[in-house]
């Protein structure tokens, strides 16, 4: 049984993952959280006490960290004697921090997909650029590794599983649907980290269809999809992690990713990409001094952890999947409702951040108990998916199915 918890990253996500952790350290023992700035981790404790979020007494402790710097991660692993780590850090550092685990053999939990910081978009899968080719290595080690474990990539990909097993004789097509019907009262501000939220829709849109991958520019294709509770929602095809994964282990089906934006949103993003200002290339001003244009424009958003207290409305997240069963055609939507201002008053983050925490809180006491602690690399969709959704639905974040008029809760 593994005990002893590390979290990489101090931002919203890593708030929520911090209160979960402390409503549930009877089971993950001692918690540890990391980041650059060691003042924003002592932040993320301290509002864990002002909530008394902890279970049971027991350690909670902040530390600085470089997570770029594999051996330093290592070493806190060993200081801390965490046996899982959960890396909501920047995409930037999952392969130094999953490194670092495979030399210490902790397990280790992330929420996307690596980014390198030079490119942009590159071609797909892409797991198989990165953390694919370390499976070799954590199953050598014994090592758990559970890709994308946040919602979208995660929970949507057991979604994928649950369909596919339990519903389904045949998969045709798996639409994950992304809406956040929320309101954070801004002008303009990203749900998350801005850099990456950018990065992710300046570059080219991969879907999986008709077996093989399609190419598609941002907002070139666009559909309303009529929601429950959150209505008829405008949504656009959209590159995204849990795409290239699900592709691999559903080839036979088409696979997209829906994404919901608000015409606010797509005039701002593209005058910003048009001016150049979303560019990750370094460039000179007149002054002589070299900045990154679309690290400018993150430091002058909004933090995305600043959202939290006037959010209010919801999201609904989930998988329209399509297929047969006993030769007849059947169509479900499996999906999650989130409540912005509920996520704040619980832990003091935007539903976002929520619907993103609490999922890899989930898996990691998965692994403490034996359950899924499987001592190789593995994406959502090859883990058995009910005892994550049920835990998921302990912890806060409940599923249900739809089907024609019938809407049945997942338990």
């Amino acid at each position: 049984m593994k005990r002893n918890v590390l979290i990489i990253g101090a931002g919203g996500v890593a708030q929520v993952v911090a209160h979960k952790c402390a409503q549930n350290n009877d089971l993950l023992g001692d918690l540890h959280i990391a980041s650059r700035r060691v003042g924003k981790c002592e932040a993320i404790i301290a509002s864990v006490n002002d909530k008394g979020a902890m279970k049971v007494p027991g350690t909670f402790a902040a530390h600085a960290v470089d997570a770029m710097d594999s051996a330093a991660v290592a070493a806190l692993i060993r200081e801390t004697g965490a046996q899982i780590v959960i890396n909501v850090g920047s995409a930037f550092v999952n392969m130094t921090v999953l490194q670092a685990c495979i030399e210490t053999g902790a397990a280790y939990l992330d929420t996307a997909i690596h980014e390198d910081p030079a490119k942009i978009c590159e071609t797909p899968p892409w797991y198989g650029n990165y953390e694919w080719k370390r499976r070799e290595a954590c199953e050598a080690a014994g090592v758990t590794a559970i890709l994308g474990i946040g919602f979208d990539p995660g929970v949507v990909n057991a979604y994928a599983r649950l369909a596919a097993e339990d519903y389904l004789d045949t998969v045709e097509s798996i639409d994950i649907v992304d809406i956040n019907a929320g309101s954070h009262g801004r002008w303009f501000a990203t749900n998350f980290d801005p850099e990456i939220n950018f990065r992710e829709f300046t570059g080219t849109v991969y879907s999986w269809q008709n077996g093989g991958w399609q190419e598609n520019t941002m907002f070139e294709v666009g559909k309303v999809w009529d929601l429950p509770v959150v209505g008829p929602q405008k949504a656009y095809l959209t590159g995204h992690d849990e795409v290239h994964s699900l592709a691999a282990n559903y080839p036979g089906a088409d696979v997209r990713f829906w994404m919901g934006f608000g015409d606010h949103y797509i005039n701002v993003f593209t005058v910003l990409k048009n001016l150049g200002l979303l560019s990750e290339k370094p460039v000179k001003t007149a002054e002589g001094q070299e900045v990154v244009p679309l690290k400018v424009v993150k430091a002058v958003l909004p933090d995305p952890a600043s959202l939290a207290p006037d959010y209010t409305g919801k999201t609904c997240i989930g998988d329209v999947v399509r297929g047969t069963k006993d030769g007849q055609p059947r169509e479900l939507f499996i999906y999650n409702v989130a409540d912005h201002a509920e996520a704040f008053q619980e832990v003091g983050s935007q539903g976002i951040s929520y619907t993103a925490g609490v999922p890899p809180v989930a898996a990691a006491i998965l692994i403490a108990r034996g359950d899924w602690d499987i001592g190789r690399m593995a994406n959502v969709e090859e883990l058995p998916p009910m005892a994550f959704l049920t835990e998921l639905h302990r912890l806060g974040l409940s599923t249900r199915i739809r089907e024609g008029e019938s809407d049945l809760p997942v338990t």
